[in-house]
């Protein structure tokens, strides 16, 4: 085992930003029983906050949800693998305070696996490989690593940046946790995938404030066995907002707004429509 000094000795804390898949198409299944897609991936300014200190042995506290503490949760399982690969004898002290819902197409688990990794390098610096680290604890993983938009590839793996206007947008999430599993094998039943998403079309509609012209394979499927799914998409569009999408394999759905402004007034009047309804104005990174 090795010895590696703290850079500091006090907590820390990090945000771990969500993210929308402004578009998100399936290509097909692979051979190893994964997905080839293409999507593009962009952190928003909302997500969770993970707190860390050095500590001797690995120790994980959860707020604002009922989450396991232990190797069930993607964030001790990210610290005991960095911890493991640096091949140290020493442990950490992580607070994660969750203010994403739960298994709603944001990312937050793998926001909060990313942040982590990132977060222990940072304590203990021992030239660890943080993107194959990443991907071993799961596909959109390795996207929170690199801190901007990207278009991703493969599995989700193939990552290539990508200039992505910021743009002001509503977060709506019914209170349906969707399986991405389940998501995904709706898909295959059915075998209806897609083509490649046109990606100078969507950055023209975001940027020229059109409808943009993206697409989520997911959702059809999704929404046919959730109805407050599309419930959401048509709140969002009724509240005045444009292109709405189901973000990841659901339930969290997202429309675009002009303004900060227009944002913030669509969600609160839709949080007044749906109180018991999880509703976020937010923005593009």
């Amino acid at each position: 085992m090795t010895q590696i000094a703290p850079t500091r000795t006090q907590p820390a804390t990090y945000f771990a930003p969500a993210k929308v898949n402004l578009g998100l198409s399936v290509r097909g299944l692979r051979a190893d029983g994964y997905h080839e897609l293409h999507t593009i991936m962009v952190p928003l300014n909302v997500g969770d906050d993970i707190q860390i200190q050095p500590a001797p042995t690995l120790t994980l506290a959860v707020e604002g949800a009922d989450l396991p503490t232990d190797a069930r949760n993607l964030v001790f399982r990210a610290a005991r693998a960095y911890l493991d690969a640096a091949n140290l004898e020493t442990g950490v002290q992580i607070t994660l305070t969750k203010r994403l819902p739960l298994a709603s197409g944001l990312g937050g688990g793998s926001s909060d696996a990313a942040t982590t990794l990132m977060a222990l390098a940072r304590l203990y610096p021992a030239g660890v490989d943080l993107p194959t680290l990443a991907l071993k604890l799961g596909a959109d993983v390795p996207f929170f690593l690199i801190g901007q938009a990207a278009i991703a590839g493969g599995v989700g793996e193939i990552l290539t940046p990508l200039p992505v206007p910021r743009v002001p947008l509503v977060l709506v999430n019914p209170g349906v946790e969707v399986s991405a599993a389940n998501a995904y094998r709706w898909l295959d039943d059915e075998e209806e995938f897609s083509p490649a998403l046109d990606v100078e079309a969507i950055l023209d509609g975001l940027t020229t404030g059109r409808h943009v012209p993206y697409l989520n394979a997911l959702q059809a499927h999704v929404a046919l066995r959730h109805p407050a799914i599309p419930e959401a998409l048509a709140l969002l569009a009724e509240f005045g907002l444009r292109s709405p999408l189901m973000s990841g394999s659901g339930s969290t759905c997202f429309a675009l707004a002009a303004t900060d402004d227009q944002a913030h007034d669509a969600a609160r009047a839709i949080a007044r429509h749906k109180p018991g309804w999880w509703v976020q104005a937010t923005g593009t990174l």
